[in-house]
């Protein structure tokens, strides 16, 4: 079958940002093709707020060009008459394909097609190219084009390009590629197959529910669609896959505006409502750290502290070690002073006999500060440096920061609150901020919280905003 003969619209939307669940169109360019011709539409729409200025460079679309252009509501009943039925086909198709779905939504209107990505389908009949944007197409196959970056002119390249790929490329291997890229994704067979469309290509965390919305699983990813769709995948299943796909029942999301956003919210999540298929970032009770106390001898030795029962646990300055139980803490202390030949008498591993050697040195594992071989002054210093390593950063922040996180193209801009090695949530403005400080609780340090932040402050890429 010809690819072409199919009823077809070409699709380009010009948009306020690149968020479709908080910007807005501004116009509309549809191109239908089928067996009695082929039509063109667009017009402009008022979004009902105003276009960032870099927008408005960009499309060459000004506020005062969309003040007197209907409102979505006034041209939805036309543009749902030309785009139902019919293969939709847009560049990055699903920025077109979700922003209508959500205009579509905020009316009450149930909208879904068989989509079609020009991207996607570029790359599959041209792979020697790397490039596959628009004005790369444009310039590769000599497509007219007449004002790029209006809707309807790039809708038409679209169809420019199809035109073309049907003359060089033979019909079998362009139906082909047409088929695998609309192939929808077998999902288990309790959920709605139109979730398929709704669900973002952002940055965020997913939930998965059981019966009775029992808390399945929760996962992030940079791309929530294809990290939720790969659970689903047949390549990628095993047993466990399996047996999740078999109890879900319902699927929710929580968009954020980068990666850092989308650890925390999963670490979060996943302590509050502990999910069945999900065993690390729990909560962790017996969260513990050595400190080093000075003994009546005058000897550092190492204690155990309890994060449950230090208030400051996340600012104390002298912490080694962050281990998940007292019985991990101890087996470290253990081979740290095999390794290093310290004194477990010393060290409080086994209770000091006087006068007599500690076991580890009957095994040459001990150079003799049990039995003043060694100066206390020179245990003090090797303990020290063996246990340098692992010294805990302490809180750098005088108290609550929030750290600035904004997505590509500044769709949306989260601040994320956190304190002591705390997570206290995300706000999206002023108003959110004054209400979760007004009402915050204590901050009580979180390992994992510890070990994501750790990691971007050490990329120095974050963005501090000081709170206190």
């Amino acid at each position: 079958m010809n690819p072409l003969d199919q009823p077809l619209v070409f699709v380009d939307l010009e948009t306020t940002g690149a968020n479709a669940a908080f910007d807005r169109i501004t116009e509309i360019g549809i191109v239908e093709v089928d067996q009695t011709g082929v039509r063109e539409w667009s017009t402009l729409v008022n979004p009902g707020e105003l276009i960032p200025e870099f927008i408005q460079r960009l499309t060459g679309i000004t506020n005062a060009m969309v003040a007197d252009a209907p409102p979505f509501e006034d041209v939805a009943e036309e543009a749902l008459a030309r785009l139902r039925g019919r293969l939709f086909v847009a560049h990055n198709a699903r920025f077109d394909y979700g922003f209508l779905r959500s205009e579509f939504k905020r009316l009450g209107i149930a909208f879904s097609a068989t989509v079609l990505c020009t991207v996607k389908l570029s790359r599959r009949m041209f792979p020697q190219h790397h490039k596959h944007n628009l004005d790369a197409l444009i310039e590769r196959h000599n497509l007219p084009m007449e004002n790029r970056h209006r809707a309807l002119a790039d809708a038409k390249a679209l169809w420019f390009f199809m035109r073309h790929l049907a003359e060089v490329r033979p019909e079998q291997a362009i139906a082909e590629a047409i088929a695998a890229i609309t192939q929808r994704p077998a999902l288990p067979a309790h959920l709605d197959p139109a979730i398929i469309d709704d669900l973002p290509e952002t940055f965020g965390a997913y939930l998965f529910y059981g019966e009775n919305d029992l808390p399945l699983y929760i996962g992030k990813s940079n791309n929530i669609r294809k990290r939720v769709l790969s659970h689903f995948s047949a390549d990628l299943r095993h047993a466990g896959e399996m047996a999740l796909s078999r109890q879900l029942r319902r699927i929710e999301w929580i968009e954020t505006a980068g990666e850092l956003g989308a650890l925390l919210t999963e670490s979060r999540l996943i302590k509050q409502l502990q999910p069945l298929h999900n065993r690390r970032l729990r909560q962790n009770s017996e969260l513990c750290s050595w400190l080093l106390v000075e003994d009546d001898d005058g000897a550092l030795r190492p204690r155990l502290g309890f994060a449950a029962e230090m208030a400051d646990f996340g600012r104390e300055p002298d912490l080694y070690g962050l281990f998940t139980s007292r019985k991990n803490a101890l087996a470290t202390l253990r081979n740290l002073a095999d390794g290093h030949r310290l004194c477990h008498a010393k060290l409080g591993l086994e209770a000091p006999a006087p006068d007599k050697p500690c076991f580890a040195y009957q095994l040459e594992k001990c150079r003799g500060a049990c039995i003043d071989l060694e100066s206390i002054a020179s245990h003090n210093l090797r303990l020290m440096e063996a246990m340098a390593k692992s010294r805990v950063q302490a809180w750098p922040f005088k108290g609550m920061v929030g750290i600035r996180e904004t997505a590509p193209l500044n769709a949306r801009t989260d601040l994320h609150l956190v304190e002591n090695w705390g997570y206290l949530g995300t706000v999206g403005s002023e108003e959110e901020l004054r209400e979760r400080t007004e009402r915050r609780g204590p901050a009580h340090f979180d390992l994992d919280i510890y070990k994501i932040l750790g990691k971007h402050l050490r990329g120095g890429k974050l963005e501090i905003v000081p709170l206190e």
